[in-house]
């Protein structure tokens, strides 16, 4: 016997389920199951976690660097998590702090040149593996699902 996702035993379960807690069910099941083939391409690959990808995803974005609240505020994250992401990352010569210009208290952090170069192969593959799980949709699949899923966010929004 093999376990079943949630999404599986909803539909197996009594006919009360609504149509919409399925449609959770199959998001959460396909955002888990996407996500966890990339954590363990990205450890066999590189030998590097999802956060910390994440992280220099981020300080990709901002080249002049984030401050830690800032980082945790785009990662959705609290700043301890991100110290520690950030203090690892600076011992292995990927990232560097610095002063911020309009505040000394303040540290900016960024990438180094070589977490720049690491983390845009790391980038390039990642593209790549996102594009072969998703392989299976043709481009009006894509665009469908992009629109429903805007339109599914502006819903949840609402109704927080």
């Amino acid at each position: 016997m093999f376990a079943l996702d949630a999404e599986t035993k909803a539909a197996e379960g009594p006919e009360h389920h609504r149509d919409e807690l399925r449609l959770w069910l199959r998001l959460l099941t396909c955002t888990t199951m996407i996500e966890g083939e990339v954590r363990r391409r990205l450890r066999e690959r590189f030998d590097v976690t999802l956060p910390r990808f994440d992280l220099m995803a981020q300080l990709d974005r901002a080249p002049q660097g984030l401050t830690l609240s800032n980082i945790s505020k785009r990662m959705m994250v609290s700043n301890g998590n991100v110290t520690g992401l950030v203090d690892r990352l600076v011992e292995t010569g990927h990232l560097e702090r610095r002063a911020a210009p309009r505040d000394g208290r303040a540290r900016l952090i960024s990438l180094t040149p070589l977490g720049r170069a690491e983390f845009r192969a790391m980038a390039a593959e990642h593209e790549t593996w996102i594009a072969e799980m998703f392989s299976g949709l043709g481009p009006g699949d894509v665009a469908d699902l992009l629109r429903l899923l805007a339109k599914t966010k502006r819903s949840a929004a609402a109704a927080s």
